[in-house]
C-alpha cells in the first residue's frame, strides 16, 4: 500500500513539474504554489478561462496600486534625503 501511495505521489510531482515547465515556457508568471492552487481550483470545477481572467485582473490591479504608490514613495525618499 505504501508503494502505491509513493508511486502516486511521484506521479503528482512529475505532473506538477511538467505543468510548471509549460507555465514557464508560456511566460505565465506563475510560481509552483500559484500553479498548484490553479490546478486544484480547476479540479474542483472552476472554469480555467474565468480563472485566467481573474488572475489577469488581479495583476492589473496590483500594477495600478504600485504605480499609484510610487510617487508617494519617491516623495518620502526625497524628504528623508533632504533632512539628512
Amino acid at each position: 500500500m505504501a508503494s502505491a501511495a509513493s508511486a502516486n505521489l511521484n506521479a503528482v510531482r512529475e505532473t506538477m513539474d511538467v505543468l510548471l515547465e509549460i507555465s514557464r515556457l508560456l511566460n505565465t508568471g506563475l510560481d509552483m504554489e500559484s500553479l498548484s492552487i490553479c490546478v486544484r481550483l480547476c479540479e474542483q470545477g472552476i472554469n480555467p478561462e474565468a480563472l485566467s481572467a481573474v488572475i489577469k485582473e488581479l495583476r492589473k490591479a496590483s500594477e495600478s496600486l504600485k504605480v499609484q504608490k510610487l510617487p508617494q514613495i519617491e516623495q518620502y525618499c526625497w524628504k528623508e534625503w533632504f533632512l539628512l
